[in-house]
């Protein structure tokens, strides 16, 4: 008669028991390596001091990846002395100490502060699967069209958060890989067109207004304008949302009060 014993006491399932445990060792092991891959090293909010420097849970080995439709290739991590320039930010602490909040010197919304900061993006069009851009103006493609059950917001006047009339939605920018609307282009009462992240927006009525709260209309004409035209980049794409997401922060005075 077996007892299902290999060796003295230790059984198949006690032999399972011990590789299970090994194997999540060596699975964390490796995945906070993984994740070091950007973001890393850690610094001192204060002093600026480089923290977790080194170590084999602080250092994950080069990894080259390449890039589909021939934009190159990318390592990461990168080298400690590559990307690492200081940074100026224009605002200052309110008191010294770490997770202190800071307040803007300059206009928050353009300096990148906060909720309105971006990350530094491929300044290339995010790029569907036959390497075309995924996000154009619907005027350039006669084959996508509003549905007809819904409001077509082009030519319906923009309204800011101090329900002034920022300027009119000329062109509906979509992305053709997902079939929905990305931007609204605006062509601002200032004069420069702009795009406005449709997330953002309300579209009141199918021959109404469009509601944008994030900004004050004379606000609407500093967004960040695109360098090619018809074309937006993953770069751009993060600057305007960066700009129009930290208008509900920085967009009036009130805003930056506390509620009670």
């Amino acid at each position: 008669m077996t007892d299902g014993n290999l060796v003295g006491t230790i059984d198949v399932a006690e032999l399972m028991f011990y590789a299970f445990v090994l194997f999540f060792i060596a699975l964390v092991f490796y995945l906070r390596r993984e994740d070091r891959r950007e973001g890393y090293p850690l610094e001192d909010e204060l002093t600026g001091r480089v923290e977790s420097t080194g170590g084999p849970l602080h250092t994950a080995e080069p990894k080259t990846f390449r890039l589909p439709h021939d934009k190159g290739s990318v390592v990461a991590p990168l080298p400690r002395t590559e990307g690492r320039e200081p940074v100026d930010i224009p605002a200052e602490r309110t008191f010294r100490a770490g997770g202190a909040p800071v307040v803007p010197t300059g206009d928050p919304l353009a300096d990148g502060i906060g909720p309105a900061a971006w990350a530094e993006r491929s300044r290339w069009p995010d790029l569907d699967a036959e390497g075309h851009p995924r996000i154009i103006p619907m005027g350039t493609d006669s084959g996508i069209t509003v549905a007809k059950q819904d409001a077509d917001p082009r030519g319906m006047i923009v309204k800011g958060a101090d329900g002034e009339v920022a300027g009119t939605v000329s062109d509906i920018w979509v992305d053709r890989a997902e079939h929905i609307i990305r931007y609204l282009e605006v062509a601002t009462t200032a004069g420069p067109k702009v795009l406005a992240p449709m997330p953002m927006s309300i579209v009141k009525g199918r021959k109404g207004e469009v509601h944008i709260d994030a900004l004050n209309a004379d606000q609407f004409a500093g967004a960040p304008q695109l360098e090619t035209p018809g074309q937006i980049t993953r770069y751009e794409e993060e600057r305007v949302s960066a700009y129009f997401g930290g208008g509900y922060l920085y967009a009036t005075p009130e805003r930056q009060e506390a509620v009670i």
